[in-house]
């Protein structure tokens, strides 16, 4: 192993403009055309989405799944007892419903007239349980009934213009003094619309106050805020354009914003960080601004590529459910980049020298030393090698993060086992994690949905807001031998545990399918019904044919479901070992270090194993769910962990990136790995701490949403930011830093001829390769 010097005085490599240079230097110069265009390009955005954007949706389907089978043997069988399912559930508290039999006609043959409606069935003429407990369509007091109504698409997806009719429908029951209200993805629909301004709000006037605190400039504090708002509502411009051409789930507006807001802060508050630092020391405005986008512009880059690489990960998951969560996510990222890299330095063109004109306190910028007398900063060196706190170099004045890193050099081993300790100590509830889909008994009571499922609970049980509907496609059985499969398929049907009722078999009107529904003991949340419909799927149902040429299939919304947690639980990870691998391949290529992408990758995951530890005990746990709203414990909906994982990853890589770059600048300048930690974490602590506490405030403010997963994303986003810029930055990469010396920047030689260079300092040196120790 050999160790080559950095190069210092004559022998620096000399800095070239590269494109971001002079990106950033244009830009600034011509501030005026740049800021037009993003101004047109919002206006032309928001109406052209307007006039030809798409509508969200959360109609999807996984094709090749035993559910999704079995609902296409339903639709080809028997259309009416197919579709997408949903009840009208009725009550009257005062007297029987048996007294409006006419309304209830009436009401029933309305909604059969709808469009998309199979079928509707009238709870006061149906057939009821009989030979188990009550399972409906009328409770045995006679004051509670539901309408099953079967629609051939999705209800939620059918846009809420459709409820007028459905309200028209009912309407003579409600005015005979009866309650109507909404189940299932009727009731979803029915939800108000969600409105995310109070969010957004919030984590503005929170950021400002952050901004103000920390750098004391009000311009200064502004500006990231304008510019992240300008790239969010440009990216959501361009998300609804997509939306007119594939479909995207209601949520992935609400993550769009969540997270466009989120990295477009951090990215605007790095570079103007470091210009405003450029203007101190000197620099005039346009020199400034080029120099931050070749610097910390081109950092903003590579972290916004390594979050749209997680991001695109999700679609190893090979749901396009998931990955056009990603996809949705990206796109605000992609105008949060672009954004950084053309509008943030427009405005520090516009704003000049006057950007700490109005303060609130003595403007402060990165916690730098001055440069010594005599040195000559080159006008495109953002840290400036020859201004680096160095041993030989004499006594310099050094701020609190300077001498915090000290004591971490002088006992790494405590400070690593502090953080370690405290990321167990969160991380521990994952080991206890249940996915699964939140029901409606989670929703606020002002949600029709959840008064109709408290109505189903109390009258039907708890199952009743989730039946599963049994499949026998018996259309290869020899019409001599049905008689023998149905009584065998009955018998096997009996006693099935945690199955509350199952009702006898039917068959369809061809004879070629037979059909039963069961009810579980269980919420359709619990994991109770999702063993039970494992149990049918995989066990019951093909013991029942055994010996027969009939396919079985467990169907219905409760059991697509499960299929989809299924799917789920089995490829996160493989997410997880995608986003890994590509996170630890760019930090590698940039940085030229092995151990310092190996570090990098270990505690990332760590972090987010904590934050999956705080969510978990908060929501399923109960600990803080109801101060939350959230009525009761609730299972993590099975896409959240995968979710959270992707954005997390990128998200956490920012900071990584942002202080391993200033980190790797000292390093080529001194050669001295530990004043390089504790350089690069006096410069950066503040800013990252800043950009930080914003960002958590952003994602904290998505709590009060009455979308049980955002609320979920919320909390578990805000707490991965806050443990990734604390315990992480600020124990474990100082002390892991510190105790790697030397060590972190070896690459063995031939794996450093493979890797692509990349620059991550804008310095031309080709990622710094000839620092580091190769073998």
């Amino acid at each position: 192993m050999s160790h080559q010097q950095p190069a210092h005085g004559s022998g620096t490599p000399v800095r070239r403009a590269g494109v971001l240079h002079a990106t950033g230097s244009w830009c600034a110069r011509h501030f005026v055309v740049v800021i037009v265009l993003w101004i047109a390009a919002l206006v032309a955005l928001q109406a052209v989405q307007h006039a030809y954007g798409g509508d969200y949706s959360d109609n999807f389907a996984i094709p090749g799944t035993q559910s999704q089978d079995g609902l296409d043997v339903l639709e080809k069988h028997a259309p009416s007892a197919g579709g997408y399912s949903s009840q009208v559930v009725v009550h009257d508290a005062d007297k029987p419903l048996s007294g409006l039999s006419s309304q209830m006609s009436t009401v029933v043959g309305s909604l059969q007239k709808l469009p998309d409606v199979l079928s509707a069935q009238n709870p006061l003429t149906a057939p009821s349980s009989t030979g188990g407990p009550d399972v409906g369509p009328l409770s045995a007091d006679g004051r509670t009934a539901y309408i099953t109504v079967r629609f051939s698409e999705q209800p939620s997806s059918l846009g809420s213009g459709y409820l007028d009719g459905v309200d028209s429908a009912v309407r003579p029951l409600r005015s005979a003094g009866a309650e109507v209200e909404y189940g299932g993805s009727l009731g979803e629909l029915a939800r108000p619309k969600a409105n995310d301004r109070v969010s957004e709000a919030i984590g503005f006037g929170v950021a400002v106050l952050v901004l103000l605190i920390g750098f004391g400039s009000l311009l200064a504090a502004l500006l990231p805020l304008i510019t992240a708002l300008i790239c969010v509502v440009c990216g959501l411009g361009l998300l609804g354009l997509l939306a007119a051409a594939t479909t995207f789930a209601t949520v992935s507006p609400t993550l769009a914003t969540m997270i466009g807001l989120g990295v477009g802060i951090d990215y605007a508050l790095f570079l103007v960080t470091r210009h405003r630092q450029n203007l101190m020391d000197g620099r005039d405005p346009v020199a400034a601004a080029g120099a931050a986008t070749a610097t910390s512009g081109r950092a903003v880059l590579l972290s916004g590529c390594t979050v749209i690489i997680a991001l695109c990960g999700l679609w190893v998951s090979g749901i396009g459910f998931i990955g056009k969560l990603g996809v949705a996510a990206a796109v605000t990222v992609v105008t949060a980049v672009l954004g950084a890299l053309t509008l943030v330095p427009a405005m520090l063109g516009l704003t000049g020298r006057y950007i700490d004109r109005i303060h609130v306190r003595k403007p402060v910028a990165e916690v730098e030393p001055g440069p010594e007398p005599g040195a000559e900063p080159g006008p495109e060196r953002g840290a400036r090698p020859g201004r680096e706190p160095t041993a030989e170099r004499g006594p310099t004045t050094h701020g609190t993060w300077h001498r915090y890193a000290q004591r971490v050099e002088r006992r790494p081993w405590w400070f690593l086992a502090a953080g370690v300790v405290v990321l167990a100590v969160l991380a521990f509830p994952v080991f206890f994690i249940q996915l699964g889909h939140i029901g409606d008994g989670a929703d606020p009571k002002s949600f029709t949905d959840r008064r109709a499922y408290d109505l189903m609970s109390t009258a039907f049980g708890p199952g009743s807001n989730g039946p599963l509907t049994l499949v026998i496609d018996q259309s290869e059985v020899p019409q001599s031998d049905r008689s023998a499969l149905e009584s065998q398929a009955q018998q096997s049907l009996a006693k099935v545990p945690d199955a509350a009722f199952i009702t006898p078999l039917t068959a369809t009107q061809d004879g070629d399918v037979l059909t039963a529904t069961a009810y579980s003991v269980a919420a359709p949340q619990d994991e109770r019904t999702t063993s039970l419909v494992n149990h049918l799927s995989d066990d019951v149902l093909p013991a029942a044919v055994h010996g027969t040429a009939a396919d079985t299939y467990v169907t219905g919304t409760t059991a697509a479901q499960v299929d989809f947690l299924d799917i789920v639980s089995s490829r996160l990870p493989l997410i997880i070992a995608v986003v890994v691998g590509l996170a630890f391949l760019v930090i590698l290529a940039v940085f030229r270090g092995l151990l310092v992408a190996v570090k990098a990758a270990l505690l990332n995951v760590l972090s987010i194993a904590a934050s999956y530890g705080v969510v978990v005990a908060v929501f399923q746990w109960g600990w803080g769910g109801p101060a939350l709203g959230v009525s009761g414990d609730v299972p993590i909906e099975s896409y959240v962990p995968m979710m959270m994982f992707a954005i997390v990853f990128g998200l956490s890589m920012d900071y990584e990136i942002f202080l391993l770059t200033r980190i790797h600048e000292a390093w080529l300048a001194t050669n001295d790995p530990r004043a390089s930690v504790a350089h690069a974490l006096e410069i950066t602590a503040r800013v990252i701490t800043c950009a930080a506490l914003i960002m958590v405030s952003v994602f904290a403010a998505f709590i009060i949403s009455d979308n049980i997963v955002v609320k979920m994303l919320g909390l578990g986003l805000a707490v991965s930011v806050l443990i990734d810029a604390t315990v992480v930055r600020l124990l474990l990469v100082p002390a892991v830093m510190t105790l790697l010396g030397r060590a972190a920047w070896w690459t063995p030689r031939w794996l450093d001829r493979v890797l692509p260079h990349l620059d991550a300092e804008g310095s031309g040196t080709a990622g710094g390769a000839k620092a580091s120790g190769n073998t």
